[in-house]
C-alpha cells in the first residue's frame, strides 16, 4: 500500500509536507512524494530517510490555490495533484493526500477517478472533537448546492465512515437544522428528513449546531454551504478561545500559578481540540481514497492525514459505502418526487 503525496501542495511545501511524509513513513507506511524532484531532493537531504519506503514521482506543474479547479486540473495535465490521481487510476498508489487546492483535488477525484455506484455527489467528511468521542460532519464544501437525495447520500457515507474508521457500532444520524422540533427547517430539511426516515440507518432527526459537539451525535449531515460556515466557524472559534485563555493567563501571577497547577489538564484539552491530530478530512464517494488537509498543515497533520488514508484503505471503507448505498437503492426512487 503506498500513499502519494501532493509535495507541491500547501502552504509550506515541500519543507512540510516532505517532514510529515517522513514522520509516516517513519511508521511503516510507504510513500511516494509528487512535485519537483530536485525540490523534494533538497528536503529529504535535510532529513534521515535511510532506510525508509519513500518515492520520488516527478511532476512539472502545481495547481496554485487561486486557480479555478476544473479548469487547472484540464489544462495541467502534469500537476501534482493530477499526477497523484493518475498514479491511484493506474493501481501505483492506494490513496491520494493532499494540503492543496480542495477544489482541484475533488475536480481531479471526480474526473480521473470517477463516482462509486450510487454516488450523484461526493462528500468532504471531517471530525471534529465532542465531549465524547468525535464526531464527523458532512459536507463541509464540496457541495453548496444540494438536493435531498444528496443529503441522504451524505448520511450513508457518513454512516459506513464512523462504523469501519470512528468504530462506532450504530452511527447515531442527525440532520442540522435551525431547530430539534419536526416543524423546524427548510424546504431541504423538511425533504431530506422525511427520506431519511425511511433508509435502514439509525436516524435521530433533527439536530443544533449547540449539538455538535455534545457527543450525542457520530454524524451530522448538512449542504456545503452550511457546513463549511460550521467547520470555519468552530475553527476561528477555537483560536480565539485559546488566545483569550493566554492573554488572561499572562495577564496576572495568580492566573499563571493556576496555569501550572492544571497545564496537565490544559495539555489534553489542547490534544483533544488539535486539528492536527485529526490531519484530514476524507473526500467520500469518489473510486478512489483522498485525504484533503488544511493549506496550513504542519508536519504533524500531514502525517495523521497520511496514516488515515492508510488506515481507510485496509478497512476497505469504499466496499462498505457501494454496499450500503446498494441496500438503500430504493431510497432513490422516493427521492425523485422532491427533487
Amino acid at each position: 500500500m503506498k500513499i502519494a503525496v501532493d509535495a507541491m501542495g500547501g502552504d509550506k511545501a515541500p519543507s512540510v509536507v516532505v517532514e510529515g511524509s517522513v514522520e509516516a513513513a517513519s511508521q511503516g507506511v510507504p510513500i511516494i512524494l509528487v512535485g519537483d524532484t530536485d525540490k523534494i531532493k533538497a528536503e529529504l537531504a535535510l532529513r534521515k530517510v535511510a532506510g525508509l519506503p519513500i518515492e520520488i514521482q516527478h511532476a512539472s506543474q502545481v495547481v496554485e490555490m487561486c486557480e479555478s479547479p476544473a479548469k487547472a486540473i484540464r489544462r495541467k495535465k502534469d500537476s501534482s495533484i493530477k499526477v497523484c490521481f493518475d498514479m491511484v487510476k493506474r493501481g501505483e498508489a492506494s490513496a491520494v493526500v493532499s494540503a492543496g487546492n480542495s477544489g482541484a483535488a475533488m475536480a481531479a477525484g471526480m474526473l480521473v477517478l470517477r463516482k462509486l455506484k450510487g454516488v450523484d455527489r461526493p462528500a468532504i467528511a471531517v471530525s471534529v472533537p465532542t465531549m465524547k468521542e468525535p464526531a464527523v460532519v458532512l459536507d463541509v464544501g464540496g457541495n453548496v448546492d444540494c438536493k435531498p437525495l444528496h443529503l441522504v447520500q451524505f448520511a450513508m457515507m457518513g454512516d459506513v465512515y464512523a462504523k469501519y474508521v470512528l468504530k462506532e457500532d450504530k452511527p447515531r444520524i442527525g440532520l442540522l437544522s435551525n431547530g430539534a422540533e419536526e416543524g423546524k427547517g427548510n424546504e431541504l430539511t423538511r425533504a431530506t428528513n422525511e427520506l431519511l426516515k425511511k433508509t435502514s440507518l439509525n436516524y435521530i432527526g433533527y439536530v443544533e449546531g449547540k449539538d455538535i459537539y455534545s457527543g450525542n451525535i457520530d454524524v451530522v449531515v448538512t449542504d456545503g454551504f452550511v457546513g463549511n460556515v460550521v467547520l470555519k466557524l468552530s475553527e476561528g472559534l477555537v483560536d480565539a478561545v485559546v488566545t483569550m485563555l493566554k492573554e488572561e493567563i499572562q495577564a496576572s501571577l495568580p492566573a499563571k500559578f493556576g496555569y501550572l497547577l492544571a497545564r496537565g489538564a490544559f495539555r489534553k484539552l489542547k490534544k483533544k481540540i488539535d486539528y492536527d491530530e485529526y490531519g484530514g478530512a476524507p473526500l467520500l464517494g469518489i473510486d478512489g481514497t483522498c485525504m484533503i488537509s488544511h493549506g496550513s498543515s504542519s508536519s504533524k497533520a500531514i502525517k495523521n492525514a497520511i496514516l488515515k488514508a492508510s488506515e481507510f484503505v485496509k478497512e476497505g471503507v469504499n466496499q462498505h459505502l457501494t454496499d450500503e448505498l446498494a441496500e438503500n437503492i430504493a431510497v432513490k426512487k422516493i427521492a425523485m418526487e422532491y427533487s
